[in-house]
């Protein structure tokens, strides 16, 4: 596109302050609508694997995401007394590190610095009230009071997302899987240089993954009735519980958790907007619009390539109507392979009854879709 574009981004998680980023950095001028008051970003760690790395070196933040995390190259799968069954190089795109295990606060602190020191607004505690798009450009109103033009509004508010709401009401409402994840930051254990996963039956799966020198976090999916929330006086000691098939490693873990606060529980949802992610000029990415589970550690990595797609194709394409729908063409296919893949490995551990298209995705393995996903995006 030859002129620059004014571009409203509406949520300022990994895949919002990605695109933020990468849009300034080429002369665009980018404000980001973020609701919470500050960078916070909840949750314990998360994986970046060598596909997100990748556009971590594309917009000049790779290292310091290394610096902030820890770099891993080996899953490891163990038993449930630790003892290793198999280990599993993992693959690389391009000259990536394979992955990096970071804490989320600090990501979005990296990726927030990087969007402001690039020429990108944050507008903290806001969010939309109105909008309006005429066909050549959203006019918009936020919750400040604040009102303006723009070209382009991208929606990366997550899996409730609000944005989404307003362009197809309730039709693609988050549905919740049946599984939920339960994690939790200990301090590292000295063996643990990479993810180590282990398995006790279908019953309980559970994750190690380092995140700096000092920490990392624990985590576990069980099947839990929608209504289910850990009790705050003793949540560790109900995952405790939920985790009692599993010595060594994993229960001296445990025995470091004395604070049931510093339990983290979330249901696993997903979400599949099956029309087109855009309505005009307005454009749903990331969880707003293809939410996994987190099975094979891609659903970051999924928003942080939609930016990146997003800022080429913008890019590429002569005007914004073409550029969506170029967009679209490229990511919908892989995000959806990875929704779909995930789940399928979701239910395959658990127990869960499979369809056949789902069995025909597991035949690809977790191995195999590693090295799927470090092909080009």
């Amino acid at each position: 596109m030859a002129s620059p574009l004014r571009v409203l981004i509406h949520g300022g998680g990994i895949g919002g302050l990605t695109l933020a980023t990468a849009l300034a950095r080429r002369g665009h001028t980018v404000e980001v609508a973020e609701l919470r008051d500050e960078l916070d970003a909840l949750g314990v760690g998360i994986i970046q694997p060598s596909n997100a790395l990748h556009v971590m070196r594309e917009i000049g933040v790779l290292d310091e995401c290394l610096k902030a995390g820890f770099e891993w190259e080996i899953l490891t799968i163990a038993d449930p007394a630790g003892g290793t069954v198999a280990r599993i190089p993992q693959p690389r795109m391009g000259d990536a590190p394979s992955n990096n295990g970071i804490p989320r606060p600090a990501l979005a602190q990296v990726l927030g610095a990087a969007a402001t020191a690039a020429g990108a607004t944050i507008r903290f505690g806001t969010t939309i009230t109105e909008l309006a798009d005429d066909g050549s450009g959203v006019d918009v109103t936020l919750s400040d009071g604040s009102a303006g033009r723009w070209d382009l509004v991208v929606g990366f508010d997550g899996i409730g997302s609000p944005l989404r709401t307003r362009l197809y009401g309730d039709r693609y409402a988050p549905e919740y899987t049946g599984f939920a994840n339960w994690r939790v930051t200990v301090p590292r254990q000295p063996q643990v240089q990479g993810v180590v996963m282990g398995a006790a039956g279908k019953e309980a799966k559970v994750l190690l993954t380092p995140i700096t020198d000092e920490l990392m976090y624990l985590g576990a999916v069980f099947a839990e009735s929608a209504d289910f929330r850990p009790d705050p006086e003793r949540a560790h000691e109900q995952l405790t519980e939920r985790l009692s098939a599993f010595s060594g490693p994993v229960a001296e873990a445990l025995a470091t958790v004395t604070d049931p606060s510093a339990v983290v529980y979330s249901r696993i949802s997903q979400v599949t907007v099956e029309e087109p992610w855009h309505v005009g000029r307005v454009v749903l990415a990331g969880d707003a619009a293809h939410a996994s589970t987190p099975h094979i550690a891609q659903g970051a990595a999924m928003a942080v390539e939609d930016a990146a797609v997003l800022a080429e194709s913008l890019d590429g394409e002569a005007d914004v109507p073409a550029a969506l729908a170029a967009w679209e063409a490229r990511r919908r296919p892989r995000a959806m392979w990875v929704q779909a893949m995930s789940r399928a490995v979701l239910k395959q551990e658990m127990g869960a009854a499979t369809t056949p298209e789902e069995d025909e995705l597991l035949k690809v393995g977790i191995p195999g879709a590693a090295h799927v996903l470090v092909q080009p995006y």
